[in-house]
């Protein structure tokens, strides 16, 4: 096995453990620390944006893993075709070595694609149990069981690597302060107006007990 195919196993090896690691049967306060920690921590946003590429370079080799698989399927079926009785043990030893390319390149191909199966499980896995986490949060809430209020918007701003879910989180603590803004500055107007129509009426009573 070469060393690339060598890092892709080793790369399911660590997404089989992490999928254990999420599945893994923990109390509610532990599960909501671990996703808080993998949200917010710097380092693993890092670790994903490489990963995004490393999965790039597995597609690669997934499509040539099975491009070789095709060929060698080709090349297997007229080896076989072209087989006669003048030089069997020649084309016996050409087939051996056919079969064992087969082999080889079938197995790099189910590596490349349960690696890349494997990343879009465990990328749903985490949404599902995140979405999971949210809505025991909120019953909590309802409940008044909950008094960790800290962890829980943490919880609520969890989903996306670190500094990502800060920066969003500020976009919407900004856009709630412009829609405040937004009816205070009409309630101004609106209570302008009310005086502008009060100041106009008054002047239009002056006026005619005047002319009275």
């Amino acid at each position: 096995m070469t060393l690339y195919y060598t890092l892709v196993f080793l790369l399911l090896v660590a997404e089989m453990a992490l999928f254990m690691l999420l599945i893994m049967p923990l109390p509610f306060s532990m599960r909501r620390k671990v996703f808080t920690f993998i949200s917010e921590n710097p380092i693993v946003a890092k670790i994903q944006y490489w990963l995004k590429i490393t999965f790039v370079f597995i597609l690669i080799l997934f499509i040539d893993s099975v491009n070789r698989v095709y060929r060698v399927q080709v090349e297997l079926a007229a080896a076989t075709e072209n087989t006669g009785a003048s030089a069997p043990a020649i084309m016996g030893h050409e087939r051996l070595e056919v079969q064992a390319r087969k082999f080889y390149s079938q197995r790099n191909m189910y590596l490349c694609g349960f690696t890349l199966f494997l990343s879009l499980i465990l990328n749903r896995t985490y949404i599902m149990i995140l979405e999971v986490l949210r809505l025991e949060e909120k019953l909590k809430q309802f409940e008044g069981t909950d008094k960790n209020t800290k962890q829980s918007e943490k919880l609520a701003m969890a989903g996306d690597p670190g500094e990502i879910s800060r920066l969003k989180r500020e976009v919407e603590l900004r856009d709630q302060d412009i829609a405040t803004l937004k009816k205070q500055a009409s309630g101004l107007h609106r209570e302008y107006d009310a005086l502008a129509e009060k100041y106009g009426r008054t002047q239009q009573d002056g006026s005619s007990k005047k002319d009275i």
